[in-house]
Parts: structure tokens; sequence; C-alpha cells
């Protein structure tokens, strides 16, 4: 025979080990409020997971599938079109993006030349 007063006592316990809000009905605490902030996370949510979905689309390039936002992004130059070496230097990056030459190329021919350099000058072949 199945004791009545069963739920009754595993309250109690729960109650004496967590607190009385362990055993509390959760819509006690629940009001119109809450409800809209439960309903904006839920958007948020909704939305990362839309945006996580539309990163990870795949495109197939030549065959091969390749994910859509490695095709969106702008492709950076890692050789050196002045002296023709190859860099994954992120100081290179940033002279690379800017006046179109690695750092040691800047510091041996741009360095205090720079209005020169804007207007297409470039080192002879030889002096490289």
């Amino acid at each position: 025979m199945k004791d009545p007063n069963r739920i009754a006592k595993f309250e109690k316990a729960i109650s004496k080990k967590y607190g009385h809000e362990a055993i509390e009905n959760p819509r006690k605490h629940w009001n119109d409020e809450k409800e809209e902030d439960f309903k904006e996370q839920l958007k948020k949510i909704a939305e990362r997971e839309r945006s996580y979905e539309e990163s990870q689309q795949k495109e197939e390039v030549n065959g091969v599938l390749i994910s859509k936002k490695l095709l969106t992004r702008e492709v950076i130059r890692r050789d050196c079109p002045v002296c023709e070496t190859f860099s994954f230097s992120p100081l290179d990056d940033a002279y690379m993006l800017k006046y179109d030459c690695c750092h040691n190329c800047y510091l041996e021919w741009v360095d205090g030349r720079e209005e020169r350099w804007k207007t297409g000058w470039r080192p002879p072949k030889g002096d490289r």
C-alpha cells in the first residue's frame, strides 16, 4: 500500500535542505514583466541561431564546399609587391593595407617619403 503522505514527506525534506522556495509553484513569482523579458531573451537566442546557421552555410567553389563567411572576407596579400617576401605578420598586414608593402620595405623606401609613394613611385627592380 502506498503512503498517502509520501509527497508531503518529500516536499518537507526538500524544503529543509534547499529552502521553502524550492517547493513553491514557479507561477507564484511570474509576472508580465518577467514574461516580456523572457520573450526578448527567446528572440535574441533565435537571432543568434539564425546568424550561426547563415555563417555555417557552404557554397561550392571549383568542386569544393567552402563556408560563405570565408568567401565574404577581404583577402589580405601575403607577399610584398616590392621585395616579394611572404609574411603572416600582423605588422606587415597593417603596412600592406596602407602602403601596399611590408614593414621592412616601408622602413627602407616609404618612411619620410609618403607623398612620393602615394603618387606611385616604387624603387627600381635592381635596388630592391
